[in-house]
């Protein structure tokens, strides 16, 4: 695992989940974590559990304006943006296409895609500047698939995935550009997909799921020299050969 020591990692997404996971392991290697969340209290007392090293920075990632003021307090604080995640995400809604609710549809598309976009846009001249930086996306296999029920968060992530891979052909030879595919995840969202009832994720057993600190292990690593050739694409975690190599089982 890279020495992250005085980097500085923000992550969207960060009350919970995969987000909360990730900025619990990025500490642990030394970093600086600003944490980007709508839910002020829990990344309050996640900054509070990490200390010094953590900023919470309450921010809606389908707001640009929020979005550029988060990661301009971040470098403010810390002096620097060495890597970006980008996990910000939503499942809702969930149901037949012609039955969903237009603002809600464009409300996935506002975090999902937008809020993806938002953080690029960001920390794309912060990092060029600096001349280093990674950015992660994460993706899911539901931006390869079409899913039932699942228009909205199947084209928000396929199109967050395109948007990974436009990042890296304009901005590859500089930056770490990559996606991160985890598989099913035992975040809230898995249990808001179970309660919908809807599609075969929903039948899955919550031992079916990976922890969330395996994504957070795996973010980690894609953050040092290990990773670089996978610089431009999108990793699964669903890979076994991959889990090896990173240290998972």
């Amino acid at each position: 695992m890279p020495d992250l020591s005085a980097k500085t990692v923000l992550i969207t997404g960060a009350s919970r989940g995969i987000g909360a996971a990730a900025a619990r392991a990025f500490a642990a290697k030394g970093a600086n974590v600003a944490l980007l969340s709508r839910s002020t209290g829990a990344i309050a007392d996640l900054a509070g559990e990490i200390g010094k090293t953590a900023l919470a920075i309450p921010c809606d990632v389908a707001s640009w304006s929020e979005m550029a003021r988060a990661t301009d307090a971040a470098v403010e604080a810390f002096g620097s943006l060495d890597v970006v995640i980008g996990n910000a995400g939503v499942i809702d809604p969930i149901g037949p296409l012609m039955d969903t609710d237009p603002d809600d549809w464009s409300a996935a598309i506002d975090v999902n895609l937008k809020g993806v976009y938002h953080g690029m846009r960001a920390a794309l001249p912060i990092m060029m500047a600096e001349g280093a930086g990674t950015i992660i996306t994460i993706s899911s296999g539901a931006a390869h698939r079409a899913l039932a029920g699942w228009s909205a968060y199947c084209s928000s992530k396929a199109g967050a995935k395109m948007l990974t891979e436009a990042c890296h052909v304009e901005h590859g030879e500089t930056l770490r550009v990559m996606g991160l595919s985890p598989g099913t995840v035992a975040t809230q969202m898995q249990r808001e997909i179970k309660a919908s009832g809807v599609g075969p994720v929903a039948e899955l057993d919550w031992s079916d799921h990976i922890p969330p600190e395996w994504v957070a292990q795996a973010l980690v690593w894609m953050c040092g020299p290990d990773a670089d050739e996978f610089r431009g694409t999108e990793l699964s975690l669903r890979d076994e050969g991959l889990r090896a190599r990173i240290g998972l089982s």
